[in-house]
């Protein structure tokens, strides 16, 4: 057995196991999770994804190693913006607390299959298609303005497509209060879960549509893109709930990530042209982020009184 199938044994081993103990932790007893919780929680994923990328360059090349460690910081940091979008989504729903990790473990688990097919085409577009690489380039860098002068995301769940036409086939009970997605009455009902669940899956493809050709700007090889983007995914739950209680030192991350958007898209565009090295992305991404953050902590944050 080579390092890659090593590597990708380890991989598929470790988030089996991690994933079964976390629907197994969901499924229990509903509680909402403390700022303590979710921040011994993000430690432990990113310890983990750490673990896996020295391993990586280990059995690889140090070169794989700074690849995946670019690669996990870009799809954490565009995850931030995103949990953002799925407070809303909890909000509109009415949806409590002690219930929201449910629905963010089996979406999670979702975007893990979906990202799975998303990731594998994209490499295999450029691979057979290189040019697509600049079309990949150019997404990123409208995607980067659009996202810096941005000021809200607007969220319309009623609007959503796959929502829409779930609930031609499918009754909806969107009163009675319960941490189930399916209940029986007579007759089979969808719940607000279910409802809820659907639209974050649904909203997680579309962000999984900016995200992955940045990852790709990075790496074309499976096992780092993939890998790399999974281990970022799994820890959203955490991440969610601790962005809940410290979200104002964060209030700057969203221009950071599009400065991180436009570099990689600039990447991707010069590429032909000038190669630039892991590390120095790697260096360059986590600048961008920490200049971010700190300004988030340097300028006050100036709330609107109420009238």
């Amino acid at each position: 057995m080579d390092n890659y199938n090593i590597l990708w044994l380890v991989f598929t081993a470790t988030a089996a196991i991690l994933f079964i103990l976390d629907i197994k932790l969901s499924s229990s007893k509903a509680h909402e999770i403390s700022a303590k919780e979710s921040l011994m929680l993000c430690s432990f994923w990113i310890f983990i994804a750490a673990i896996y990328g020295f391993l990586a360059g280990h059995l690889l090349t140090q070169e794989k190693m700074f690849e995946f460690f670019t690669a996990y910081v870009i799809e954490y940091s565009l995850s931030v913006d995103n949990m953002f979008v799925f407070l809303m989504i909890f909000s509109y729903f009415n949806i409590p607390k002690k219930y929201q990790p449910k629905i963010l473990t089996w979406g999670i688990l979702g975007a893990v299959f979906m990202r799975l097919i998303m990731i594998f085409a994209g490499v295999a577009l450029i691979e057979r298609f290189h040019w697509v690489i600049y079309v990949f380039g150019l997404v990123l860098v409208y995607t980067a303005f659009k996202m810096y002068f941005q000021s809200e995301e607007k969220i319309e769940p009623e609007k959503n497509p796959i929502l829409k036409l779930l609930s031609k086939f499918l009754p909806f009970d969107t009163k009675t209060e319960t941490s189930d997605f399916f209940l029986r009455k007579g007759k089979l009902y969808a719940t607000t879960m279910f409802a809820t669940l659907i639209v974050i899956e649904s909203t997680d493809l579309v962000f999984a549509v900016d995200s992955i050709p940045a990852v790709l700007a990075i790496s074309t090889d499976k096992l780092i893109v993939y890998t790399s983007n999974v281990f970022a995914v799994v820890g959203l739950r955490s991440l969610y709930f601790l962005l809940a209680y410290i979200s104002d030192y964060f209030r700057y991350l969203k221009k950071g990530v599009s400065i991180v958007l436009l570099y990689v898209g600039i990447k991707m565009l010069i590429s032909g042209v000038y190669k630039i090295s892991p590390i120095s992305s790697l260096v360059v991404v986590l600048g961008i982020l920490a200049g971010s953050i700190l300004l988030s902590l340097l300028i006050p944050h100036n709330k609107e009184k109420p009238a």
